[in-house]
């Protein structure tokens, strides 16, 4: 296929705020490694304009997302300075298509992880604490309408992220039964634990460090990694509100104006 075409396409497609149709419609012999050359190729184009990486974030952590997707896999995207909004920042939907919010736990990293011998432990030892998160998702595929190839071409489906300021040393935290509850509008809409997330978020860490190694690309110091939803993703729109809290780590929220 022509990654070069594929990456232009979506380029385009994110900077002019508008739906293009599915990338493995018209490439129906994508593989997933073309598909991460096309991300690859767009996060080259930001980097070279002036933004800068500042860490990861993983999909499809959870099996309900994978038997959707029809994958057994995680997948992963780049997080982008352009992406990060801070607390308490508004985010602006008309900057966005069909923005959808999923709560998370962000691990912040002390030290560098880079594969392809990456385990659990390493990702404890590596991360500096955990903080809860909130992920927006946009994808520029019509009406969310995606494969795997699609979504990982499309950057993860990447859109913006929102860490929370409470900071919790990682050894301080039951990675398999933290709960978390996800409120829209003040209204609790979903509620999950740690656990949907790989059984250990940390577990998804590790898989993605070892998965970048493939790209020669390590998970740096200093680095913001999502691990996955605990949750299915809500819609959101201009005026809705949304707050995760953690159970013994905090809470974090945004409002879409």
């Amino acid at each position: 296929m022509n990654i070069e075409r594929a990456a232009d396409i979506l380029y385009k497609a994110e900077n002019e705020r508008r739906q293009v149709a599915m990338l493995s419609q018209d490439n129906p012999d994508m593989t997933i490694d073309d598909a991460y050359m096309v991300q690859l190729r767009n996060i080259a184009r930001r980097v070279e304009a002036g933004e800068k990486i500042v860490g990861m974030k993983i999909g499809l952590t959870s099996k309900a997302m994978q038997q959707l997707l029809g994958v057994d896999v995680p997948d992963y995207g780049h997080l982008l300075s352009s992406m990060l909004l801070l607390e308490g920042q508004p985010c602006l939907a008309d900057e966005l298509i069909q923005p959808k919010v999923e709560g998370e736990l962000a691990f912040c990293l002390r030290a560098p992880l880079k594969g392809p011998s990456v385990t659990i432990a390493d990702v404890y030892n590596a991360t500096e604490y955990v903080v809860p998160a909130l992920e927006i998702v946009d994808s520029r595929i019509k009406d969310w309408k995606i494969k795997l190839v699609d979504t990982i071409a499309d950057n993860g489906s990447s859109a913006r992220l929102v860490v929370g300021s409470r900071m919790t040393p990682i050894h301080q935290v039951d990675m398999r039964l933290t709960g978390m509850t996800l409120e829209k509008n003040g209204e609790l809409v979903n509620s999950g634990t740690t656990a949907e997330v790989w059984g250990n978020p940390a577990a998804a860490v590790a898989w993605l460090a070892n998965a970048l190694s493939a790209y020669d690309i390590e998970l740096a110091a200093g680095s913001i990694v999502l691990a996955g939803a605990l949750t299915a993703a809500l819609p959101a729109k201009a005026g809705d509100s949304f707050t995760a809290s953690f159970c013994g780590l905090g809470s974090v929220s945004v409002r879409f104006v």
